[in-house]
Parts: structure tokens; sequence; C-alpha cells
């Protein structure tokens, strides 16, 4: 059988989210790894019309969107599931999912994190305005997710799935600005799920060399 293979850079929070779940299933895949600040070859943009990652090409299969590719690496190989079985905790699961994509990464990774880390590597100051503004958006939305925790492991019921591997990406980098820090200190279920969740294998194997917190 064809090796899956995912393309996309290590270091961004959605390829990675994807890579843990091939990685918590236990399956054998590939990265074709590229750096997206450089451009995107001519390949990925064939895979991804939006010029996204990741995009995943298993045999003469294709596909994009990263809870997509997450649900096909649970549905589609043996091993661990990675979706709650009943109708409801699904529901949460893609829920959480969604409101991850609409309303956490924009402020907290899209904002936040590209002007506190990512703006001094390219030699730009931060642009503190931007990320003061993020910062009641991003509190916002790490509280709602604190809310679904409510002392369970894992943040539909006690089981390790694709909402937890789609959060732990955005969770690590968030964590080293400190106003991921800051925020993060009010949630003290979050950090006790990521206490949780940050030393599993799948993480340790994907730990991106741009990240010192996952």
């Amino acid at each position: 059988m064809a090796t899956p293979i995912l393309h996309g850079p290590a270091y961004s929070t959605y390829v990675r989210s994807a890579r843990l779940a091939f990685e918590e299933k236990g399956v054998a895949y590939e990265l074709d790894h590229f750096d997206f600040m450089e451009g995107f070859p001519p390949e990925q943009q064939a895979r991804h019309p939006f010029n996204r990652v990741p995009a995943l090409t298993h045999g003469d299969f294709t596909l994009y969107e990263t809870v997509a590719i997450g649900r096909y690496a649970d549905e589609a190989f043996d091993g661990p599931s990675l979706q709650p079985g009943d109708p409801q905790g699904r529901a949460r699961m893609t829920q959480i999912c969604s409101l991850l994509d609409c309303y956490a990464y924009g402020p907290a990774i899209g904002k936040i994190v590209i002007e506190r880390l990512v703006s001094p590597m390219l030699g730009r100051d931060p642009d503190e305005a931007v990320i003061a503004a993020a910062v009641p958006e991003a509190e916002k939305a790490y509280g709602v997710l604190e809310s679904f925790l409510a002392g369970r492991l894992f943040l539909v019921g006690d089981a390790l799935s694709l909402a937890d591997l789609h959060l732990a990406p955005n969770y690590a980098y968030f964590l080293m600005t400190p106003e991921g820090e800051a925020i993060t200190s009010r949630t003290p279920d979050l950090r006790r799920w990521w206490d949780n969740v940050k030393g599993r294998d799948a993480m340790m194997r994907t730990r991106p060399e741009f990240s010192a917190a996952g």
C-alpha cells in the first residue's frame, strides 16, 4: 500500500496537527517539508488551490484541510480511535476544531505569535498595537476552551481526540509569548491538560526546531 505523504513545513501548526494524527495512529507517513516563507512550490499550488498547508497525497488520493486529513488518518487506518464513539462527542470535537480555526488561531497565532516571535526573526519590530488588539480575542477563545475541560483529561471526555491534536501545536507556540503565558496562567484546566499532552511520544516526535515549548 502507498505511504501517505503530508506536504508542508514542519513548523506549521496545521501540518503538525495532521502529523500528530498519523503518529497517534501508529501509521508510517512521509513529510514533504518546504518553507512556505520562501513561497509555495508549484506542486503544492496544484494540491491546494488556496495555497495553504497541509495537503495529503495517498496514492492517487489527494486531500487538504487539516480536520479532513485527521479524520482520514483515523478512519482509513488501524490503530487507536481519535474520534469519540458517540454522535454528541464527535459533534463536540468538530465544534472545538472549528472554534480553534475561527476564533483562536487568528488572534493567538496569526497576530500575537507572528508579531511577538516571527517578526523579530524576519528583522521587524513587533507591532504592539496588533498584539494589544488581539489579546482580548485570544483570552476569550482560551476561556471558552477552558470551559470544555471541566476537570477532564482531554477536551472531549477522557480519551485523546482530534480536538486535542488540533489545539496542541497552537498552544505550544502561544505559550512561548508573554501574552500567552499570562492568558493561560488564568486557565488552570488547560495548563493541566497541557502537562498531560506535551510529553506524549507523538508530540516529541513532531517537535519543530522553532518551538521551545512543544
